[in-house]
């Protein structure tokens, strides 16, 4: 990695936070007033997209067509119903706040590349204040594509509009699907050993770099900034 101008996409759940169960309430909540049955099982959403998961899920409630607009604005309503839970449920990752504060600085620019839907991933940023760092005007959402492939073109794109041609892009996140998604798009990918995919994995599967996790700030700061 080098220098000049960089743009991170940030990996939300398990990269910088985790809602301790209010996102599987909401959305066993919107699931239930869309089809009028609890949903029996979830899927594995690490790494994926949400639209990629609630086809998932349908299927195997025998749902063929489901209303998926519907359902995600079902389910963003009900999570921001439940917001004030996220804190005293959830867990906001040791120095997450403390790296994305630090990184608001000339020549960068941050951002979300995730799998949760857009209102969404705001709930979540916002219940520990985290968006206030972040330019989600030119992020990419679960509802975008299946894949997260595509979602960092979709977020590079909108920020090169926005503020012109950057040097270098990285992907930060703590699965193999965030390394692959930055791999396919020449990004530099950072992986996180936060989530359940361990250091080794995330290195196995392409990673330029590893983390163990954010809680070393100066160590953070200095590999995506430098």
């Amino acid at each position: 990695m080098g220098g000049g101008r960089r743009l991170l996409m940030w990996d939300i759940d398990l990269t910088l936070l985790h809602t301790g169960g209010v996102t599987h309430l909401a959305y066993a909540a919107a699931f239930l007033q869309l089809t009028g049955q609890e949903p029996v099982a979830y899927p594995n959403f690490a790494g994926r997209t949400d639209l990629d998961a609630a086809r998932e899920v349908f299927a195997w409630h025998g749902i063929a067509a489901p209303d998926l607009d519907g359902f995600f604005a079902r389910y963003a309503a009900e999570l921001l119903a439940r917001a004030h839970l996220i804190p005293e449920c959830g867990v906001l990752l040791p120095g997450a706040r403390e790296v994305l504060t630090a990184l608001c600085r000339p020549g960068i620019v941050q951002t979300a590349v995730t799998g949760n839907i857009a209102p969404v991933a705001q709930v979540k940023l916002a219940a520990w204040g985290l968006d206030a760092s972040l330019d989600l005007t030119v992020g990419a959402y679960g509802t975008e594509d299946v894949s997260r492939a595509p979602l960092v073109v979709a977020s590079r794109r909108r920020a090169e509009a926005k503020y012109g041609r950057f040097d270098e892009v990285l992907v930060i996140g703590d699965t193999v699907h965030d390394v692959a998604a930055a791999l396919a798009n020449n990004a530099t990918a950072i992986g996180v050993a936060s989530g359940s995919t361990g250091a080794d994995e995330l290195r196995a599967a392409g990673a330029h770099a590893v983390l163990d996790s954010l809680a070393d700030v100066m160590t953070a700061v200095a590999l995506l900034s430098s």
